[in-house]
């Protein structure tokens, strides 16, 4: 599978929060990188086990579920193995029931199917606010 491939298959483990396909798509060295964290949110993961125990923890523990995600722009890199994709992850906050969008870019490299290296730039504003609604919808 190319980038492109992976990408989807990424998307619908994440939709469907599953934890054992989002395994596959990862390389066993694989770093998974956030250039903008908040404070106390890694900005780095290294490894298969620690990013996808990352990955469920926060479905385990946030009240937000991806229904579906759109594709702004793809770009080619000049690299086969390297893509970089401008999106919207949309769902739907668990306790109130409000919709969200969160915008973010994806530099994904896979090599072998798998994902190498994944630097998500999310636009950590728009997280803190479905955050933010979610806890308020808990009371």
């Amino acid at each position: 599978m190319g980038p492109y491939e992976v990408l989807e298959h990424y998307r619908r483990a994440a939709i469907r929060q599953a934890a054992d396909d989002m395994r596959g798509l990862y390389a066993a060295d694989a770093v998974h990188e956030f250039p903008f964290t908040p404070p106390g949110v890694p900005s780095r993961l290294t490894g298969r086990d620690e990013i996808v125990s990352w990955i469920a923890a926060g479905w385990r523990t946030l009240p937000l579920r991806y229904e579906r995600y759109r594709t702004i722009a793809s770009h080619d890199t000049g690299d086969p193995r390297t893509i970089v994709v401008e999106q919207e992850a949309i769902g739907r906050n668990t306790s109130s029931g409000r919709e969200f969008a969160l915008p973010n870019i994806v530099v994904l490299t896979v090599h072998d199917g798998q994902i190498t290296h994944l630097r998500d730039y999310v636009n950590v504003l728009a997280a803190a606010d479905a955050a933010e609604h979610a806890a308020s919808a808990l009371g």
